[in-house]
């Protein structure tokens, strides 16, 4: 991919200093005059002086209402550059910032603020009610700062907060005070069962993971990315916000996830990194445009460029030479069809685009690959500092996560779980020794739950959560994850989808509409119902015999991230799925 991005020439000093403090206050005297953070169509845009300026006002108001090192701070705020000013000012001061899904409930609030112990919500007014519910209930809980608000409630504006700091605090005292070892946050797991659980990492923690991505995908200067999923996830956390601090990103803020797209143009980032889910759509939308292309010369062209695109990649990944005469095809479907659909989606100036969390499939990413746009999958956890395992940018394997980063050792258990040491390993689970223990081994590697394979040049493909796997009535290991990814890339109209077979004699599925391609059909109508049972046929061509999904129900309505269905992180809940549609499951099973 051609790009006008200017390489690095020379390594950033933030990538020298042993905690994040130190790293912020060496990008601030590296890039001055540099945006850090923006807004779209920068109707709000701060440079890196003016960020340094403010983070250290809010970090004297944070220190006049006894923000102490060690102490923390709970943070709900959407995508916003208050949350940046906020965060940052507290681990300037040695405290421990925690961001809070802005889906949870006061009930699940209440017991974040109870494990935490923080004194402190930094908000905004779409969640005023919310906190001020918890700090009705939790002792602990004494100040409460609204980033959009009035003051009103016995809470402050964030104006507020900076009137009061006291010019005397030693500010620069209070950061150099800050140790590699001393906690940076702690990352509440949003959990498919069971009350979440505060996985704590140190600022060397978060230095270490840094430098092992930096190192790989060696990302160019003047950087750009978008901050848009939540700050309670580790991925976002260390995408938009970590990163930038080190590397000297312009982070652009959107708080709205469901406008991420529209966001690309704008900010047409350097690196880029969602959820399988966006690519998805993405490739989705991209296949309907070509679809519904009304020259048919045009269209013919188009379809014509994305087959030698799929041709070239397909010998690239086999380790085959492609011929002069498929490249010089290539070099043209990509300058008259590629490079226009790159522009338009905003990724002409792409070094590296990444996705994770969950799993891929694999023709997604070759559907990118053969774009133009060299998508690569990568892996970690919370409890990781969401590093582990990323594609080499110049030699990505399709269907693998990668080999692991430099600092990170992984092993697989007899069973093919995945185990990890390094320092990007997390501390512990905040007031859960029992647990904490139950998460290493005996000689202090951390078991992930995953289970995954090597190849032959080390690169680690996940296979599926240890826990998840289904075992049918005849034994047979599946994984879950697999079937539901070809499902949900089989045609534009399942949203999400789980199967479900264990100890059964065959795989069934309980499917949602995507809203956006079903628009106001329901689940209802014969048409929706026949034209999903065909993408569940296209998805069992592509899985084995025992693996297909034999019989499905269309249910109404959308699992939406935080329900009950989906963690906010999107991930299936599949206890209580099967505990809530125990007997629309059994009904599949009758005959």
């Amino acid at each position: 991919m051609e790009s006008a991005t200017p390489t690095r020439t020379h390594r950033p000093r933030g990538l020298d200093a042993d905690t994040m403090a130190a790293a912020f206050q060496i990008t601030v005297a590296d890039n001055a005059g540099t945006p850090a953070i923006r807004t779209k169509d920068d109707e709000f845009s701060i440079t890196w002086e003016e960020y340094a300026k403010r983070v250290e006002s809010v970090a004297r108001g944070l220190a006049s209402l006894g923000l102490e090192h060690g102490a923390t701070v709970g943070l709900m705020l959407t995508n916003r550059p208050e949350f940046h000013l906020s965060d940052t000012a507290a681990l300037h001061l040695g405290a421990v910032p925690f961001s809070i899904y802005n889906t949870y409930t006061a009930d699940q609030i209440e017991y974040l603020a109870q494990d935490a112990g923080n004194a402190i919500f930094v908000t905004e007014k779409a969640f005023l009610d919310t906190i001020l519910a918890v700090r009705d209930k939790v002792d602990t809980v004494k100040h409460v700062i609204v980033v959009d608000g009035d003051g009103s409630n016995d809470t402050m504006t964030l104006e507020d907060l900076e009137s009061k700091g006291d010019p005397e605090f030693d500010f620069e005292g209070a950061w150099k005070a800050v140790k590699p070892e001393d906690l940076l946050t702690v990352i509440y797991t949003s959990g498919t069962t069971g009350p979440p659980k505060g996985v704590q990492l140190t600022h060397a923690n978060l230095v270490s993971a840094v430098e092992g991505i930096e190192d790989i995908i060696d990302f160019p200067e003047e950087g750009r990315v978008i901050s848009w999923l939540p700050y309670a996830h580790i991925a976002e956390r260390a995408c938009s916000h970590y990163l930038p601090i080190v590397l000297g990103f312009t982070t652009t803020d959107c708080p709205d996830p469901r406008q991420v797209v529209a966001y690309l143009p704008d900010v047409r980032p350097t690196w880029f990194f969602a959820v399988p889910r966006i690519w998805e759509k993405l490739k989705a939308a991209i296949e309907a445009g070509i679809e519904h292309e009304e020259d048919e010369d045009k269209k013919k062209a188009m379809k014509g460029a994305l087959e030698v695109g799929l041709k070239k990649v397909r010998l690239e990944q086999a380790g085959e030479a492609v011929p002069e005469e498929l490249a010089q095809g290539y070099a043209q479907a990509d300058e008259k069809v590629f490079s226009k659909i790159r522009e338009r989606l905003g990724f002409d100036r792409a070094e590296s685009v990444n996705v994770g969390a969950a799993p891929t499939p694999p023709e997604v990413i070759e559907f990118f690959h053969a774009i133009g746009i060299p998508l690569a999958e990568l892996w970690g956890m919370s409890e990781t500092c969401g590093a582990g395992c990323i594609n080499p940018p110049d030699k990505i394997k399709i269907g693998t996560v990668g080999p692991p980063t430099p600092g990170v050792e992984i092993k697989l258990a007899e069973d093919g779980e995945v185990m990890v040491k390094g320092g990007v390993v997390m501390q512990g689970y905040r007031n859960l020794p029992d647990k904490t223990d139950e998460t290493f081994s005996e000689d202090g590697w951390l078991l992930t739950g995953d289970i995954g394979e090597f190849d032959d040049d080390g690169y680690l493909k996940i296979v599926d959560r240890k826990k998840e796997l289904i075992i049918n009535a005849a034994g047979k290991n599946m994984s879950p994850a697999n079937i539901e990814s070809k499902l949900k890339s089989a045609g534009p109209l399942i949203g999400q989808a789980i199967a479900i077979g264990d100890r059964r004699p065959y795989n069934v599925a309980l499917v949602t509409l995507d809203p956006d391609s079903a628009g106001d059909k329901s689940a209802d109508d014969p048409e929706v119902l026949k034209a999903v049972e065909e993408e569940i046929d296209k998805a069992n061509q592509q899985l084995a015999r025992v693996e297909q999904i034999k019989k499905f129900k269309l249910l109404d309505g959308e699992w939406q991230p935080g329900g009950e269905e989906l963690t906010p992180t999107m991930k299936l809940k599949r206890k209580p799925i099967n505990e809530k549609y125990g007997d629309e499951i059994e009904a599949l099973y009758a005959d």
